[in-house]
């Protein structure tokens, strides 16, 4: 599936590091969400990008934005890699089906077997208002998320 700016979001439900469900859906008409599908928990790229997001969280509470990283590692993975960097938002485990909503979202990468670094920035009506994906090895800079950010609010 091949989505762009200005679709419908497509919803899904998933577990957080904690083991509890998060759906996308629950989040329509309360706040927007930036989803952060990232390759594999503990490698050293992922690691950069996700605590260079935790140590400038403060851009998304300050819009009461939704921050939730997603990878196909389990959540207990997932839990030991967010309580050894202090990451305080969730993270989700597209586990089972393996890389079912990376797929979804046109990002799962079969050759790898997990998805690419893509990032969805969806307002509170669901709709994607904003994506960026960079190569694989490549970091997403921190100024994309910014401008998204901007974006949203206008």
């Amino acid at each position: 599936m091949t989505l762009s700016v200005g679709d419908l979001a497509p919803d899904f439900t998933l577990s957080n590091q904690f083991g509890e469900t998060v759906t996308l859906s629950e989040f329509r008409s309360v706040k927007p969400v930036v989803l952060v599908f990232f390759p594999l928990a503990f490698s050293g790229t992922c690691t950069g990008e996700l605590c260079e997001l935790r140590d400038n969280l403060a851009l998304f509470i300050s819009d009461d934005v939704e921050l939730i990283g997603i990878s196909v590692d389990n959540k207990a993975s997932l839990r030991a890699w967010a309580e050894h960097e202090n990451y305080r938002f969730d993270l989700l485990a597209d586990f089972w089906p393996h890389g079912a909503v990376a797929r979804e979202y046109g990002v799962f990468l079969d050759d790898k077997g997990y998805a690419n670094r893509a990032t969805f920035v969806i307002d509170a009506s669901g709709v994607i208002r904003s994506m960026f994906v960079t190569a694989p090895g490549e970091p997403r800079p921190l100024a994309s998320y910014v401008e998204a950010l901007a974006e949203l609010r206008d």
